[in-house]
């Protein structure tokens, strides 16, 4: 049974019916899914919970679907792994990694929202789905659209990464790669969804698309045996995913599946785009917009649609933000892969870097819990690492060679 109430505006609270729309037509401010929070509260709890399959679906009621879904079934309940060797790296007692490199199909917290996004579009009777995309999500819209029958177009930035290109071109959608940034590509697609009628995930369908980042907190809190981490670092590109998983927390504090209080939440950046982080520590209230040029090309919008409300989060939550330089991306992705075996994209360099910085400025205590967000893998970004890491040494078939290599590298090894 479907709890979705409606649509409702985030600024003015005008309501609007279950429709493609994303923009209130009194104040222009941006519209928001609404749910009946007391049936939700009558029938969800954790045992109902916990009882369902092990996907992002098992917390359906607080998603904005009137039927089941369409497409990917089994999105989501990614692992949350304690992360012991890179808690003595850190010197931090309990930290952990929320591991989305691994969801399904295309390896990023997009595949999230994209199902929800795609299912909603079907059951509004749209036969082409398509978004503006940075590359993940490129990649899961083309691959979700493949997956239930629906044709889709990608408009990306032309220079994006080699991996996330082909990864998009791969399940035969139309690609069509744009001379600007993604805010330039953001700006062009809003012309074409008003000219061409179709399900942009990002666009029209953008209020049923951010609810599926919810599922990201929920399961957080669940794997944590219902509690929440005392602090939680996110990447921020547009901003809706750290506003999403702030709502997930409050959805769960108020239907009383958690008792205790709330995360502090802590956004991150790269040094090259990071408008939120400098509203954050200017006390602005405006995002100004700036230009990107980083390598975390995944977090490069420069004009964020909800910088805005992620800085909002931020502040009500007690958090910060901050941001790491195109090195400080690097080393951190290396540090994660060398401590725990995960190969984050540059993202997730840019999650970990800020949460090392964020410790050592002492504004996350090294006593209490932490989970950092990896949202993308890092095979997805292999260019941001040539020439940053070790080469294979190459020898020949030869026992004697492989000794002076040994020796050559000061290792010593006992005998079998």
């Amino acid at each position: 049974m479907s709890h979705l109430k409606g649509l409702k505006c985030r600024e003015c609270g005008k309501e609007y019916p279950k429709e493609a729309l994303h923009v209130c037509e009194l104040c222009f401010g941006p519209l928001e899914v609404s749910y009946e929070y007391d049936r939700i509260r009558e029938t969800l709890t954790r045992e109902a919970i916990e009882k369902r399959a092990p996907n992002m679906w098992r917390y359906r009621e607080l998603l904005p679907l009137e039927g089941d879904p369409s497409v990917g079934a089994q999105v989501g309940f990614t692992p949350l792994l304690r992360a012991g060797n890179l808690g003595r790296a850190l010197g931090v007692d309990e930290i952990y990694i929320k591991n989305d490199a691994v969801n399904f199909p295309t390896l990023s917290f997009k595949d999230r929202v994209v199902s929800v996004a795609i299912s909603r579009a079907r059951e509004m009777g749209f036969d082409i789905v398509a978004c503006a995309s940075t590359g993940n999500l490129a990649n899961s819209v083309a691959a979700n659209a493949a997956a239930c029958g629906m044709e889709s177009f990608v408009f990306i930035p032309f220079d994006l990464e080699q991996t996330k290109i082909l990864g998009t071109l791969v399940y035969g959608g139309c690609v069509v790669g744009i001379k600007g940034t993604y805010d330039e590509v953001n700006r062009l697609c809003s012309e074409i969804a008003g000219k061409y009628g179709w399900a942009f995930v990002n666009i029209n369908i953008r209020p049923y698309y951010a609810e599926g980042s919810k599922t990201y907190g929920y399961e957080i809190a669940e794997q944590l045996g219902w509690r929440f981490p005392r602090h939680i670092v996110v990447p921020m590109a547009g901003g809706s995913l750290i506003t999403k998983i702030s709502k997930a927390f409050k959805e769960l504090q108020m239907l009383g599946l958690v008792k205790d209080a709330g995360a502090r939440v802590y956004g991150a950046q790269a040094a090259g785009c990071s408008p939120i982080v400098n509203a954050v520590k200017e006390g602005a209230e405006l995002i100004r917009p700036v230009r990107p040029n980083t390598i975390a090309k995944s977090l490069a919008i420069g004009n964020p649609a909800d910088g805005y409300y992620a800085a909002k989060a931020i502040r009500e939550s007690g958090g910060w933000a901050e941001n790491v330089t195109d090195e400080e991306i690097i080393d951190a992705m290396k540090l994660l892969a060398e401590t725990e075996g995960v190969f984050a994209e540059t993202a997730g360099g840019v999650t970990l870097g800020v949460t090392k910085k964020l410790i050592e400025q002492g504004r996350i205590p090294r006593n209490e819990s932490i989970v950092i967000s990896v949202t993308g893998n890092g095979l997805k970004t292999q260019e941001a690492l040539a020439g940053k890491i070790n080469q294979p040494a190459v020898i020949n078939a030869r026992l004697s060679d492989f000794d002076d290599l040994i020796k050559a590298n000061g290792k010593a090894y006992a005998t079998r």
